[in-house]
């Protein structure tokens, strides 16, 4: 019989410091308590908590971790350990700046917890892979003691959703975040390669934001859903397989990252494997959150059928033209060199234009267009399949 991974879900209905905190010691008793705590977290160990900074954003938006939620876990963590350290490397734009407007770094003053940028690096050698085995990973998170991942839960582009596990791709330092995306255009080995990452970093826990997660058009533009919740967990595929079940995937297996983390035997998956303590998903489950991207991935003994009828359904990135405010961002964050979009003008207003040809669908012009003026639209054997369903 296969043991169970313990997960906490608990309800929070509103950003007040003094219950998250609450809920959040709820979470560890349900877990095991001071002892579990104690094991986790060795007296005075380095912690790093990283949060999701995926850009520059102010204090009430659903894009990043929510300060109050950050000060309410710093309040747990400093029973355990006075060297707290915090940082992320966003999408887009400088860390320091993401982490102070959005009150970040204020609450880390506060109790002094210590800011690192992510721009000092190290490489390392994973020898038990997936598929990638030499990083370049910010130095804090290789090398602290405890990492514990606070990724806010929200809808993805290419990923579908972003938890606990796509949260570590902020360890990866500045720009080279776009040479992976170059590298693994295949959504597949995308997943797999964040996988890796956290065997490089091994993240030790994670304390997810659901209190207002976000639907639709995410990471970046979509709409505010109030789920009420926080899960916790040392899996952090068990964290992530918890969420998507509660915003509407009746299956873990329909999300890229949990798929590939199944076929790969990394980590806990599966409901039947996994012990959720506090609430229930029955009770947590919204009946209308609306999904960014719909299961529906084709696998064929040939491989060329598959990569054909993939390039036939994939979505494409969808300019909302009277949203667009001619920045271009979208192509300056290209990872594939400008060689994808153009910067047109259109009626006395410069637009994007794509070559969906070179286009490798990782959606990054989408993820962190300041607009909200890219979404995603499926083609119309895509939308045939009902792959376009919300």
């Amino acid at each position: 019989m296969i043991a169970k991974e313990r997960v906490a879900l608990l309800k929070c209905e509103e950003y007040d410091v003094e219950k998250i905190e609450a809920k959040i010691r709820e979470g560890f008793d349900l877990l095991g308590g001071d002892k579990y705590l104690k094991k986790l977290i060795p007296r005075n160990s380095k912690v790093l908590l990283k949060p999701n900074l995926l850009d520059v954003e102010s204090k009430d938006s659903i894009v990043v971790t929510n300060y109050v939620f950050f000060e309410a876990v710093i309040r747990v963590i400093k029973d355990y350990s006075s060297n707290i350290f915090f940082g992320d490397s966003p999408g887009f734009g400088d860390s320091c700046k993401a982490a102070e407007k959005c009150g970040l770094m204020e609450v880390a003053r506060k109790y002094d917890v210590k800011f690192d940028p992510f721009k000092e690096s190290v490489n390392v050698y994973l020898n038990e892979s997936l598929l990638c085995k030499s990083w370049n990973v910010a130095k804090i998170a290789y090398e602290a003691d405890v990492l514990i991942t606070l990724p806010k839960m929200k809808t993805h582009g290419m990923a579908y959703f972003t938890g606990a596990v796509k949260n570590q791709f902020g360890c990866v330092p500045g720009t080279q975040k776009a040479t992976w995306h170059t590298r693994m255009p295949d959504a597949n080995n995308f997943c797999k390669m964040l996988l890796d990452l956290n065997s490089v970093v091994k993240t030790n826990f994670a304390i997810m934001d659901g209190i207002v997660a976000m639907e639709g058009n995410g990471p970046k533009s979509g709409t505010p859903n109030n789920m009420n919740t926080i899960i916790m967990g040392e899996s952090i595929t068990a964290v992530d397989s918890t969420a998507v079940r509660i915003i509407g995937y009746d299956n873990p297996l329909d999300t890229p990252v949990l798929k590939e983390a199944f076929d790969s035997n990394w980590g806990f998956v599966l409901p039947e494997h996994i012990e959720v303590v506090g609430e229930t998903i029955s009770n947590m489950r919204s009946n209308n959150f609306k999904l960014c991207r719909e299961a529906g991935n084709f696998y064929f003994i040939n491989p060329v059928v598959t990569r054909f009828l993939r390039g036939m359904i994939a979505p494409n990135p969808h300019l909302i033209e009277g949203k667009c405010i001619s920045c271009g961002r979208c192509r300056e964050v290209c990872p594939e060199n400008r060689k994808v979009i153009s910067m047109v003008k259109v009626k006395n207003k410069e637009i994007p234009q794509w070559d969906m040809n070179r286009c490798i669908r990782c959606f990054c012009c989408q993820e962190l267009c300041p607009a909200g003026a890219i979404d995603i639209k499926y083609t119309t054997l895509s939308r045939i399949l009902g792959m376009d369903k919300r």
